[in-house]
């Protein structure tokens, strides 16, 4: 590596002054309803971000204070939270450097937001919240209540039922009963929705003190009783409702609740209502959409439903529940208590986690001033819009039991999760069981044909010989030239239904023989003989996968290849035409419509689209940048392939985890769950042998004498922009003829005096001047366009109309609508973060490592970043040692899920009977 500076590069002429908290700190949003007395309810300040209510996008939390007002963008806005489109999070940067990521009460990150008043209260500071309410008359003595509305009384057996279900839970966790105790507990009455204090019913007030007399959203859909393959979760039964456990309140008047407010019908009674309680007009189409068409009656009735909002936070909810119900109003509130609930396994799972430890919502719940966690985790177990599991615990050199033997239980940890993220998990599992116990290897079908072939009489037609249903026979599957015509000729034949082509043996044999690696002879002799086949390798080894495809197509089959972004799209459409003898052969084989991205596959924009079934059209699908895939596109993914489908999941295990919860490629590599092909393609270069090492945990030197490699010291975030903006401006087009357009920026986080905002407006005033006419956004102006979570489009505005903002985005024209825009769908592009950034490359990146991003980096931050560039990579190195002791010290932020689990499960559960029999 090389510390010079590039041709041309001058020092500034005027250092900036380190940043300091203001400067990193932009204004966090007015909570809704607040005024001078901050709610007891919030967080204590110092929260660490790591805890799921503190889970800002991770990207941004090492640099900037801005409070995680959306699951991938912070708000752009004084007086509202940014719309759900951005996918900058980055859940392996989520928390400092080795700290938990699933631990709500771990000491506070540096950089967490502790300016605003709703988070700077301590529980019990304002007594028209938190002082104990007086008892209603005609309650029952001994009801307690924590300045929430009276609930109905509860018998001492429905009491003793919720202690022994707590105390359960506790006991599995450490140690002292076996978890199977836990679910066969016996069944908690089910609590039903509460209900207002008697005067406020005998009097025919219409302010709610309990929960929604009609159907409120619910925080997560409960599976049905019978649901098979569901997760274990308490029994439920019919009952009275159930009090936590705590000191009798005092005698007394109840609180008079406010009047309720009268709604008009439609969007105009959510203006109304969120009007009312002082939350700003903007959030009226987002309430409208997350809680339905009742979502006017839902709000009144239970304030806390506004955390149902994307990018709205507990203490706004606390401001506008404060200001609809009043002095009724207080922390221990049911209904708050179940709204923060389902917001935590939010907010967990945009750090990344499909679930979370009981222990660890427990606290977290503590930190929001729950006065009973466990009571109102018990009450949300019952509802069912929290679901149970159990999740054994690996032990470092510990053998895992063997089918059958019952001697000694392992060790297992209670989890809890929302359901959606419950059915993703245990969907992608199923469906890669499925393909694999679905899939006939091709020796087997070629004994199959010669069995049955010798049969007498018609038989349907599939149970025909491979060559009589229209798949070639062993010796013209093997002839290369034999295969591309019924490639052909299954192209041409699309309004004919399809007939499976079955390669013999031999046939993949004479393939993976003509493979231009050893590693892809190797992963296309795994493609034979498996339906799914795990593939890891850099940058170089992607050529493998386009080889399988390649001989795949060969042979007949239809084969495609799925990458996360059109970038990544067209460099394996490149490789697959390498992959061709000539034109002609790219041409009859049709490589040249075998590169799709995930989402074009799915959308049917791309691809072959899908068959009579619903299922996709196609014999083996190859996925690129596995790692990037979440939960529920994985989901959705493995439910449209169907049986005997051959998947092969691809990808670098180094690069971050995808941007939503989950981490399938991981755990499908842990868990050993099929073949596995390591590529030994290394990928030469000097960034390659950089980014090779770091790869290992090292941060070495390299020898770069073309500049390659360059390394810009830095001493505050001033400077850091200002050489970021010299080098993408001046330095790396003189000296290597890279223009600025084609130079990608990549930092920490959003926020920050060297974040992407304060980037994007250092380089757009530099290369891109304008007043930002069309939303801030200027003709030529480079963007990054999120149209979903978890995706990244690059692109550039080409202009606006009342249609909205118009985009070239790699060679296609989009157009945004002005909504999307107004709502954060779209952000000046010069400088990404790392998550965004991923799956796609450019000819040369400007890696932006400032001081204060010292607690967002990881080994596999670093990994993602230093790989973005082709040619060239500049760092702007600001973070001193914290750089190389990320490298060898913090691998990743780990994230906790089930699918490890369940693939381990589904693999005991098949040996199973081999055993026994």
């Amino acid at each position: 590596m090389s510390t010079d500076r590039l041709a041309g590069e001058t020092p500034p002429e005027q250092e900036a002054a380190p940043g300091t908290a203001d400067a990193q700190t932009p204004e966090e949003p007015a909570a809704p309803g607040a005024d001078a007395s901050a709610p007891e309810d919030s967080a204590k300040p110092g929260a660490d971000a790591t805890t799921p209510e503190a889970s800002a996008t991770p990207d941004e939390d090492a640099t900037t204070a801005d409070g995680p007002v959306n699951p991938h963008e912070d708000a752009t806005t004084p007086d509202a939270p940014a719309a759900p489109h951005e996918d900058a999070t980055t859940p392996e940067n989520s928390a400092t450097p080795g700290a938990d990521a699933t631990t709500p009460d771990a000491p506070a990150a540096p950089h967490e937001d502790a300016t605003a008043p709703e988070n700077s209260a301590t529980p019990g500071t304002d007594a028209a919240v938190s002082e104990p309410a007086p008892e209603a008359a005609g309650a029952e003595a001994g009801t307690p209540d924590s300045g929430a509305a009276q609930r109905p009384s509860v018998s001492a057996s429905a009491k003793a039922t919720a202690d022994a279900l707590a105390a359960a839970v506790r006991a599995v966790e450490s140690g002292e009963r076996p978890a199977a105790s836990f679910f066969n507990d016996a069944p908690r009455p089910a609590k039903p929705a509460a209900r207002p204090p008697k005067e406020a019913r005998d009097s025919g007030g219409g302010t709610p003190q309990g929960g929604p007399t009609g159907p409120a959203p619910e925080v997560a859909r409960p599976r049905a009783a019978g649901e098979a393959d569901g997760p274990a979760r308490p029994p439920v039964a019919d009952g009275s409702a159930m009090n936590p456990a705590g000191a009798a309140a005092p005698a007394g008047p109840a609180p008079a609740a406010r009047p309720a407010v009268t709604t008009a019908p439609g969007i105009e009674g959510v203006r109304q209502v969120l009007a009312a309680g002082g939350a700003p007009e903007t959030l009226a189409e987002p309430a409208a959409e997350a809680l339905g068409e009742r979502a006017a009656e839902a709000l009144s009735e239970d304030p806390w439903q506004l955390l149902g909002v994307p990018g709205v936070r507990p203490e706004q909810a606390d401001g506008f529940a404060r200001a609809l119900l009043g002095p009724a109003c207080g922390p221990g509130d049911e209904r708050r208590a179940q709204a923060l609930v389902g917001w935590l396994l939010e907010q967990a799972a945009v750090a990344g986690h499909s679930a979370l430890e009981a222990a660890a919502l427990r606290a977290a719940l503590a930190q929001r001033s729950v006065p009973d966690p466990d009571e109102a985790l018990q009450t949300a177990i019952a509802d069912g819009a929290v679901l149970v599991f159990q999740d054994a615990i690996e032990e470092p050199g510990r053998a895992r039991p063997a089918a059958g033997d019952d001697e000694e239980e392992q060790p297992v940890r209670i989890l809890l999760g929302l359901d959606r993220f419950a059915m993703a998990e245990e969907s992608v599992a199923d469906g890669l069981a499925r393909l694999l116990n679905t899939f006939e290897a091709a020796a087997e079908q070629e004994q199959d044909a010669a069995a049955k072939a010798e049969e007498p009489g018609d038989g349907p037609a599939g149970a025909q010989p491979a060559a009589a249903d229209g798949g070639p026979s062993a010796e013209s599957a093997a002839d290369p030239a034999s295969g591309a015509e019924t490639a052909g000729a299954l192209a041409d034949a699309d309004d004919t239904p399809h007939r499976p082509v079955r390669p013999s043996a031999a046939a993949w044999e004479a393939a993976a023989a003509a493979a231009p690696a050893p590693s892809a002879a190797e992963l296309i002799r795994a493609a034979a003989h498996s339906g799914l086949v795990a593939h890891t390798g850099a940058e170089a080894a992607r050529a493998e996968p386009a080889a399988l495809i390649a001989a795949a197509r060969s042979l007949g089959l239809r084969a495609f290849g799925a990458t996360h972004t059109e970038n990544g799209r067209r460099r394996l459409a490149a490789h697959l035409t390498e992959n061709a003898a000539d034109a002609a052969a790219a041409d009859s084989t049709g490589l040249d419509t075998a590169a799709v991205t995930v989402s074009g596959l799915l959308s049917g924009q791309q691809g072959p689209g899908r068959d009579a079934d619903g299922a996709l059209a196609l014999d083996l699908l190859v996925v690129l940048d596995a790692p990037q895939l979440d939960l529920e596109t994985a989901a959705l993914l493995v439910e449209s392939l169907t049986d005997g489908t051959r998947l092969v999941l691809s990808g670098d295990p180094g690069v971050l985890w995808s941007a939503g919860p989950g981490r399938l490629f991981a755990d499908l590599l842990a868990a050993r769950f099929c073949p596995q092909v390591a590529s030994r393609t290394p990928d030469f270069g000097p960034i390659g042998e950089l980014v090779s090492g770091i790869g290992i945990g090292e941060l070495s030197q390299v020898e770069a004498p073309g500049k390659e490699v360059v390394i810009v010291p830095v001493r505050d975030a001033g400077e850091a922009v200002h050489r970021t903006v010299q080098l993408v401006a001046d330095s790396v087009p003189r000296a290597l003829g890279v223009p600025a357009d084609r130079t990608q920026v990549i930092t920490v986080g959003h926020g920050g005096a060297a974040g992407t905002r304060a980037l994007n407006a250092a380089l757009k005033e530099r290369l891109n001047p304008g007043p930002g006419r069309f939303g801030g956004f200027d003709p030529g102006d480079r963007v990054a366009y999120a149209p979903a979570p978890g995706r990244t489009v690059p692109g550039t505005v080409t202009g606006a109309d009342a249609a909205g903002l118009h985009l070239d985005c790699d060679g296609s024209a989009t157009v945004v609508p002005r909504e999307q825009v107004g709502a954060g769908a779209v952000r000046h592009g010069w400088a990404l973060t790392a998550h965004q950034a991923a799956g796609t490359r450019w000819p040369a990146a400007v890696v932006v490592l400032p001081g204060d991003a010292a607690g967002g980096l990881t080994r596999a931050w670093v990994y993602t970043a230093f790989s973005r560039g082709e040619q060239h990579l500049s760092v702007v190195q600001g973070a001193d040692q914290a750089l190389p002791r990320a490298v060898a010290e913090v691998p990743v932020k780990e994230r906790t899920t089930r699918l490890r689990t369940l693939l381990q499960q589904s693999v005991q559960s098949a040996e199973e009977p081999s055993a026994a029999g």
